[in-house]
């Protein structure tokens, strides 16, 4: 019933797309379109009651891959396990977000074990407050360079996710620049796109300055911070803004070396829930990645 319900959702959603289809249009694939992943915090409540339904309904979405965020289910000690299931209902792991709690000490040779084990070569830091921080940002990027070093000898790569407070003014720039110029290449760049329209910067120039540091990209409109600020009565679904996501997608083909677009869905309105949510931008997605 769970799976007929979806479906039915999905066909409902936008008109002219069809649903629960897990390939792109042959345009699209003729100039290389990196794949979908999702972000699953944005299930995070529907993975915690039904993991695998859950990573089923996405799979049905039409989506290549998940993002990992903590939560593995019934496969905490099982990485092996956990591919083997993803491969089997069509999905693989873009990459993880992995706080630094996780990746010192003694907690780092178990953690990448489990992630090379997994098959998520992304590994993503998705916050750390010393990142807008003057007295701690310099601290940060010799972390994240440390790290690089040593994810990269068991075949892994490091990266740092961004919200709106990098993009605060540093040293006569921000401290994304900062963090940016003061890494290795080998240090990639995952660009939330919902935070830096928050912050209004522009992320197509990101992409650009930052040539082949984007490996993975938030797809992700993000309309009020904090969770007790009220909603702007703006769409927070993929295709229903006025950003020009098209443009972003081809200048990330041409100019990130992006490997993964991830789809990230954090505001949930008209009563909607995780899933239907992440379906609806999921399919408005598909609408923008056809048209190029």
């Amino acid at each position: 019933m769970r799976k007929i319900i979806l479906s039915c959702y999905l066909a409902l959603t936008l008109v002219g797309l069809t649903a629960c289809s897990s390939t792109q249009t042959n345009k699209a694939d003729s100039i290389q379109v990196p794949p979908v992943s999702v972000q699953l915090w944005s299930v995070k409540n529907a993975l915690k009651a039904d993991f695998k339904g859950t990573l089923e309904n996405i799979s049905e979405m039409g989506f290549s891959g998940v993002e990992f965020a903590g939560n593995f289910g019934s496969y905490a000690n099982d990485p092996e396990g956990l591919k083997t299931y993803l491969a089997s209902i069509g999905l693989k792991a873009s990459g993880a977000h992995v706080g630094f709690k996780h990746l010192r000490g003694d907690k780092l040779a178990p953690t990448l074990d489990f992630y090379q084990k997994l098959g998520a070569e992304l590994i993503i830091i998705p916050a750390d407050g010393r990142a807008w921080s003057a007295d701690g940002v310099a601290d940060l990027t010799k972390e994240l360079t440390a790290l690089s070093v040593k994810l990269a000898e068991k075949g892994l790569l490091m990266g740092y996710h961004n919200h709106d407070m990098e993009f605060d003014s540093f040293e006569g720039s921000t401290y994304w620049d900062y963090i940016a110029q003061n890494t290795p290449k080998s240090v990639f760049l995952q660009l939330d796109v919902g935070w830096v329209n928050f912050a209004k910067q522009n992320a197509v120039e990101y992409v650009k300055k930052y040539a082949g540091r984007t490996l993975t990209t938030h797809i992700k409109i993000r309309t009020y911070k904090g969770k007790d600020a009220k909603e702007t009565g703006k769409s927070p679904f993929i295709g229903q803004d006025s950003y020009d996501w098209a443009t972003l997608i081809k200048t990330q083909m041409e100019h990130g070396g992006t490997r993964w677009l991830v789809l990230e869905q954090e505001e949930y309105p008209n009563g909607l829930n995780e899933v239907e949510s992440v379906a609806k931008s999921k399919l408005g997605l598909d609408k923008i990645i056809q048209s190029l």
